[in-house]
């Protein structure tokens, strides 16, 4: 048997690649279905767990659906992969961006891929160790990404930075346990509804959220278009 002419190296945890070279042994290799490539080193992502991912995971496209669906112009995507810079292709948990027509500043490219920084990404960390509180961060920083929030499960923390001057400083929760977003107007996120897993609550807050004249006020942007 005549051997192929060429093979595509497997994607391997630690690997230093281009960009192309990633996204070419990504697409030879289906049976992975989270791969990231962060200041041009591979992190292939292992199976997770319910209890400190899956789950979590969840309530946070719960509650970032429940606004996108309020909000026109918006869009929302679930481990959807983001091609940043020649270095870095993350494939963030979860991402709200603008569209472009509107004023964002990431497009859908011709073959299906989010192109440049959408302005809020979400990652659910086991823990602070995650590397989600280290490179990611730097290159998300430097790459303009708006607002960033780390749910670090294991040790019950949520950090949202906004980006300020070029630094990520923290949002707080408010008197009443609520962190508004800087960049989406209504977005209104209970900090104890969201670790005790009470989707109630988390319900009630956006929509608290979305039913605010500012909110409104940022909706209209996009309808009068």
């Amino acid at each position: 048997m005549v051997k192929p002419f060429f093979t595509v190296p497997p994607l391997e945890n630690g690997d230093r690649l281009t960009r192309s070279e990633f996204e070419c042994r990504y697409a030879a290799m289906p049976h992975v279905k989270k791969a990231e490539l962060i200041e041009g080193k591979v992190y292939v992502a292992s199976p997770v767990r319910i209890v400190n991912h899956g789950r979590p995971h969840a309530q946070m496209i719960f509650w970032l659906g429940v606004y996108c669906a309020a909000t026109p112009g918006v869009d929302i995507a679930d481990n959807a992969t983001v091609r940043l810079d020649a270095d870095n292709e993350p494939q963030p948990d979860c991402l709200l961006r603008i569209e472009p027509e509107f004023g964002g500043t990431s497009r859908i490219s011709a073959d299906g891929y989010v192109e440049g920084a959408p302005e809020l990404i979400v990652e659910v960390a086991a823990s602070s160790a995650a590397y989600d509180m280290d490179e990611k961060l730097r290159v998300y920083r430097r790459n303009g990404v708006q607002e960033y929030l780390v749910w670090q499960v294991d040790d019950d923390r949520l950090d949202w930075f906004s980006l300020q001057s070029g630094r990520y400083t923290n949002l707080e929760p408010e008197a009443d346990g609520i962190i508004r977003s800087r960049i989406f107007p209504g977005l209104w996120l209970d900090i104890d509804g969201l670790l005790n897993g009470n989707l109630a609550e988390l319900l009630a807050t956006v929509q608290s959220g979305v039913s605010t004249a500012e909110h409104q006020i940022f909706a209209d942007r996009f309808t009068q278009k």
